[in-house]
């Protein structure tokens, strides 16, 4: 019997949004203390509920500004949600903004180690996997090079390695699959495919249908941060584009 690995209930995401045409941090100040600052309220997420069993691998899809990667956000804790609550069971690796977690003065043998740190891994374990990490991004040489040499491709495929090569029980991905070279991006996939099939738990964002409906059973569509539907995924899919 599979065990429940995240738990999203009755979430809701407030933001306070400035609305006044401010050019400086002077100006800014003058307005705060003056009280005269004006707010307006966005909500990103608006009572968002449901629970991703282990081993599964969940899309979620809708427009720009829809909630997508808020919800991400909020799952991997960098967000507290304004209401309601998420439960996570077990390691998360979370693949959202590339370099997120990395130092780009430091060369990408230096940030292996300290991102697998921040992921909560040990040296010892980070060792044993450095060669498999390097190999599999393909950047030879370059792992001694400082990250702000680096191009997007090249960041995609250290993030991707590290992630990837550790053994995450939840991980949550953010178009990470878009970014490098079309031989990469099968690798890639490929290796998704690996770990959804050794147990992992993913929750998986695209602008790409085909991926979704390769990868995911089960869709959820948002629309302005509501849930508009959940479902099977060529079911949600069709309805999508529809």
């Amino acid at each position: 019997m599979s065990r429940t690995m995240i738990e999203v209930n009755d979430v809701t995401m407030r933001f306070h949004m400035n609305n006044d045409k401010i050019m400086s941090l002077k100006e800014f100040v003058t307005t705060a203390l003056r009280g005269k600052l004006h707010y307006d309220e966005f909500t990103a997420l608006d009572h968002v509920s449901f629970s991703v069993q282990q081993g599964e691998t969940l899309g979620l899809i809708g427009r720009n500004g829809a909630g997508k990667s808020t919800m991400l956000k909020v799952i991997s804790g960098i967000l507290k949600p304004t209401g309601g609550n998420v439960a996570v069971h077990g390691n998360v690796v979370p693949m959202l903004e590339l370099g997120c977690g990395f130092d780009f003065d430091l060369t990408g043998r230096e940030n292996i180690f300290l991102n697998g740190a921040i992921l909560g891994y040990t040296e010892e374990y980070l060792k044993e996997k450095y060669g498999e990490i390097v190999e599999f991004s393909e950047l030879g040489a370059f792992i001694e090079s400082p990250l702000r040499n680096y191009s997007s491709g090249m960041l995609a495929r250290l993030a991707f390695s590290v992630a990837a090569m550790v053994q995450p029980e939840v991980l949550i991905v953010d178009e990470i699959l878009a970014v490098g070279d079309a031989e990469f991006q099968e690798k890639s996939r490929a290796r998704m495919m690996e770990l959804m099939g050794g147990g992992t738990t993913v929750l998986f964002v695209s602008h790409s249908l085909d991926q979704i409906r390769e990868m995911c059973r089960r869709v959820i569509w948002l629309e302005q941060g509501h849930v508009k539907m959940m479902g099977p995924a060529d079911e949600i899919c069709e309805a999508y584009t529809g």
